[in-house]
């Protein structure tokens, strides 16, 4: 791969031996191990391979990163904030990854989510190890708040532990910070079905990563809110377009192929306005899944960067 553009970045990156036969050697200091970080994060963006060209290439060296400082048994401040940005990596990468085609995305982003929960996990327990009394990192209530989160996906890779166990572990602190109360609150509204409250509190409250983490269940919840509106309607006044779209935050052509995919037809009324006729028997789960339609139309998202 061409992105390795020295001799110095090659020896940085370089991680080929094997566990059985590794000596101590062979594993790379603490400040080796940020320096390639930092050059691997550097990478995310890079537009000169497809992305998961990319994803692939930093993913290994990521983890074989992991696979020293664990070896070493380092658990400082500065270890904290490398496993941060490992994380926030897989967080990103996953939203990146939605937006890709290939035979092989759907195993890359299985083995991302594998690494996030594994990364999160570990995360945890070096806050742990480095709590002072009631202190915490300054970012510690949103990292807690991503394992609520990642909770609204059924398929994400669990503990084995309930999230209402997991709850009593965590710092009371942390519990009643806003963004762990952001995420409970999200993950109430996405279990009650409460379609309008969960899209338009993410919009307004959800950071960016927390809203990589999401999105992934805003098209089912929108599938929820079509369905509600089409069996819950006045089947004499269809619904119009231009209010489902504000209602799921979404362009009204994009609902209008949403709701085509579903089974159910649109309408243009005598002021030429587009509706969807309710309370028709053909709805379906979208052809093609709920991974195919868009974010929401959100210029605070628009607006979001995160450095790695």
């Amino acid at each position: 791969m061409e992105i390795l553009a020295n001799h110095h970045q090659a020896l940085l990156l370089k991680r080929t031996i094997s566990v059985k036969t590794l000596q101590d050697s062979d594993v790379r200091p603490l400040s080796v191990l940020e320096d390639t970080l930092n050059y691997l994060c550097n990478l995310l963006d890079s537009t000169e391979h497809p992305f998961e060209v990319v994803h692939d290439f930093i993913f290994d060296r990521m983890r074989s990163i992991r696979q020293d400082l664990s070896m070493q048994n380092i658990s400082c401040s500065r270890v904290v904030s490398m496993y941060e940005r490992m994380v926030k990596f897989h967080i990103i990468s996953q939203h990146k990854l939605r937006r890709c085609s290939g035979s092989n995305i759907s195993s890359l982003s299985y083995l991302n989510m594998e690494q996030l929960t594994k990364a999160l996990a570990t995360l945890f327990n070096l806050y742990e190890a480095n709590r002072t009394t009631a202190s915490i990192f300054k970012n510690e209530a949103e990292f807690f708040s991503f394992y609520v989160l990642l909770h609204l996906d059924s398929k994400t890779q669990g503990t084995g532990e309930t999230l209402s166990l997991w709850f009593r572990r965590v710092p009371s602190h942390i519990m009643k910070s806003t963004e762990m109360n952001f995420a409970r609150k999200i993950l109430r509204y996405f279990k009650l079905g409460f379609y309008k409250k969960f899209i338009h509190t993410t919009e307004s409250e959800a950071s960016y990563l927390q809203y990589c983490i999401i999105e992934p269940s805003i098209n089912e919840v929108r599938a929820l809110a079509i369905s509600c509106v089409n069996y819950g309607g006045y089947k004499p006044q269809p619904f119009p377009l231009a209010t489902l779209s504000k209602l799921l935050m979404m362009k009204e052509w994009d609902v209008a192929s949403f709701c085509n995919d579903s089974g159910l037809q649109t309408s243009v009324d005598e002021e030429g306005n587009s509706c969807l006729p309710t309370k028709q028997t053909t709805l379906i789960h979208p052809k093609g899944g709920l991974h195919k339609y868009y974010p929401l139309e959100s210029e605070r998202f628009e607006r979001f960067s995160v450095e790695l």
